[in-house]
């Protein structure tokens, strides 16, 4: 998204804001200098209501609100600005900062009064990018990096389920290398897991491991993994308390591949509006 590159009028009021996680810093100005003194305001309402009321003491006028947008610190107050000041705010990256600070001379030493007065100068000549515009990337950003998350969650669920089949069924759950590895996101394995929890870890009979699949699953493959199962050592004596933890992690399994399977479905939608 490119930047404005408008210079703004001298009576433009600018607020400058640099986000921090318990309270943030603002400059509020115009051409002729600083309007109030430098604050520190509460992230919650509290902070944004006291900074409503000394934007009132200086007229009606459409502020241009300059946060840096830092990770995830800046959303709170981007989103409740946008609401009250429509088109108002501008959004400018770490480097736009620093590079800003360097021009001013303090590029090597980083405050967040150096910060707010680098805001300040680059609203001023029509720098950053209007949050409206950027709100759908923006979306289309979280919920990728809330999958990202989902599919981590996944990843450390999916090595917990291996050792717990592999416990209760020792050499069932072969890594590669070992022999035909048992893929749990399949039907297969998840098959292969319902029973091994339903029935403490024992082979099951054909009949029940088909029914449990929740996906395709043949008969020829059915029948190999019940060959293979019977060539196990038995279950370990806590056999029943491993099939009950087990059954629980297989759950939150099936949880959480229903909600990376819907966030897959947001994230389309997402896109679709910006293709």
């Amino acid at each position: 998204m490119a930047v404005l590159g408008v210079a703004l009028d001298p009576s433009t009021v600018i607020v400058a804001v640099d986000p921090g996680k318990v309270f943030s810093r603002v400059w509020i100005s115009n051409g002729s200098g600083l309007l109030a003194d430098p604050m520190s305001l509460s992230v919650s309402r509290d902070g944004i209501a006291q900074l409503e009321l000394v934007l009132n003491k200086h007229g009606p006028g459409v502020p241009v609100i300059a946060i840096e947008a830092t990770g995830s610190l800046h959303r709170p107050w981007v989103t409740e600005l946008e609401r009250r000041h429509p088109g108002s705010v501008r959004l400018f990256a770490p480097s736009e900062t620093k590079s800003a600070r360097t021009q001013l001379g303090s590029g090597r030493f980083k405050t967040d009064d150096r910060d707010c007065a680098a805001l300040t100068y680059m609203a001023r000549q029509g720098g950053g990018r209007r949050y409206g515009q950027l709100f759908g990337v923006e979306a289309l950003r979280t919920a990728v990096r809330h999958r990202r998350g989902l599919v981590a969650d996944r990843k450390v669920a999916r090595q917990r389920l291996h050792e717990q089949l592999n416990a209760l069924c020792p050499g069932l759950s072969a890594p590669s290398g070992h022999g035909r590895s048992l893929a749990l996101e399949t039907s297969t394995g998840l098959a292969v897991l319902a029973c091994a929890a339903a029935f403490a870890g024992r082979p099951p009979q054909l009949r029940s491991l088909m029914c449990r699949a929740p996906g395709p699953l043949t008969t020829t493959t059915a029948r190999y993994w019940l060959q293979r199962w019977h060539r196990c050592l038995p279950p370990p004596a806590d056999a029943e308390q491993r099939a009950r933890r087990l059954t629980r992690d297989l759950d939150r399994y099936r949880r959480l591949r229903e909600d990376i399977d819907a966030i897959d479905l947001e994230i389309g939608a997402l896109r679709a509006l910006h293709d």
